[in-house]
């Protein structure tokens, strides 16, 4: 049986320009201090509860900064082809990380296709983030020691 592709079932959400400066006040707000009310057609309300109230708040920003937000559970698995896709890289170079165990993945039962949950690639995703970020700083050190001398 064929897997739906969880990210074409995945809520995603694009930034209107015409809402970028509320979008951007929202985004200055401190989740402790805010409270959301939603009001139904019937008038009755509801107060979301903070982990909501936070997620908002942080959506906010990255559509204030013109990002979609796409909205998927942490603990979503993903195939090797959806995880490249969410990482920009090939599905080969995908499967050569999971070979060597630079990210996690697990076998379906009784199959070798091979699963990965978001959590896991969101991990992999800061590791990546922070060797790029100090390889930049060692970029930027030897320049200024090049220039000084």
């Amino acid at each position: 049986m064929a897997r739906t592709s969880v990210l074409a079932r995945a809520e995603k959400v694009e930034p209107d320009p015409s809402h970028q400066r509320a979008l951007a006040a929202a985004a200055r707000m401190v989740p402790e201090q805010v409270q959301v009310l939603v009001r139904t057609s019937d008038g009755g309300e509801l107060a979301l509860p903070q982990e909501l109230v936070r997620i908002l708040l942080a959506s906010a920003d990255e559509l204030s900064r013109g990002h979609a937000v796409t909205v998927l559970a942490s603990e979503v698995q993903l195939s090797p082809a959806e995880t490249a896709e969410l990482l920009g890289l090939s599905r080969p170079f995908v499967t050569r990380l999971l070979d060597a165990g630079d990210i996690t993945s697990t076998n379906l039962p009784g199959s070798s296709h091979r699963v990965v949950r978001l959590a896991d690639v969101l991990v992999f995703q800061q590791r990546r983030e922070r060797r790029r970020a100090g390889r930049r700083q060692i970029a930027d050190v030897l320049d200024d020691a090049e220039s000084a001398g």
